[in-house]
């Protein structure tokens, strides 16, 4: 009795081939999100579907689903584009890098047809890369200034968050009608005055002396 034939080698399911297909399809995907982003006229992003996009990225709902499961990971995938593309970083952010990046920016939100930006975006997406842009502010303030308390590394952060924020440059530019430069000129000048307060340490006179107080009495203890 003869023995059954060996049998024949499967075709590998995730060949080279197939992984460079699933790396096109996936990038085409993300580049049509991103083009529609351009052309909103606010930075509401609930018009970025999965319908949306499969029609500009000429593929099916089902191939967008298959790609991101959730409408949050569409958009934060979309988001990470834009960033990557106005050359936007946050895991090497120093105090000294900070008006650079603001720079790239400032300079990206040019790129879009919103009408205005002054009202913070709500969007998941935004949330999420306001939340590494906070985090990689306290970083660097307390890389650069370890000596200070936890209330003052956090109030330098959050003025160097709050003057780098799209809604400031578009208050100097928008509501005081200053020329684009002039406003990111005035951006710089803030940015860097409060990094030289956080290496001087002269930004300790900005905690106030009631929030010293309670700091000091919580570390005396009862």
């Amino acid at each position: 009795m003869s023995s059954p034939p060996p049998p024949q080698a499967k075709r590998p399911y995730n060949s080279p081939a197939r992984r460079r297909r699933v790396a096109e399809t996936r990038d085409r995907i993300v580049t049509a999100g991103a083009a529609l982003v351009r052309e909103f006229t606010s930075w509401d992003w609930d018009g970025l579907t999965f319908r949306a996009v499969a029609e500009r990225a000429d593929v099916s709902e089902r191939t967008v689903y298959r790609h991101f499961p959730t409408e949050r990971q569409l958009h934060d995938a979309v988001m990470a584009r834009l960033e990557d593309e106005a050359g936007i970083t946050y895991d090497d952010v120093e105090l000294g890098t900070i008006a650079e990046v603001t720079g790239r920016l400032i300079a990206s939100l040019r790129r879009f047809a919103v009408e205005q930006t002054v009202r913070t975006p709500q969007s998941p997406a935004f949330l999420g890369a306001d939340e590494r842009r906070r985090a990689a502010l306290l970083h660097a303030v307390q890389a650069e200034a370890p000596d200070l308390t936890d209330v003052q590394q956090r109030i330098a952060a959050g003025l160097l968050d709050t003057v780098w924020s799209p809604a400031t440059y578009e208050r100097l530019a928008s509501a005081w009608g200053l020329d684009d430069d002039v406003a990111f000129g005035a951006i710089e000048w803030m940015i860097s005055g409060v990094v030289s307060a956080v290496r001087s340490g002269d930004i300790a006179a900005a905690e106030p002396s009631v929030t010293k107080g309670r700091a000091e009495r919580r570390a005396a203890g009862p």
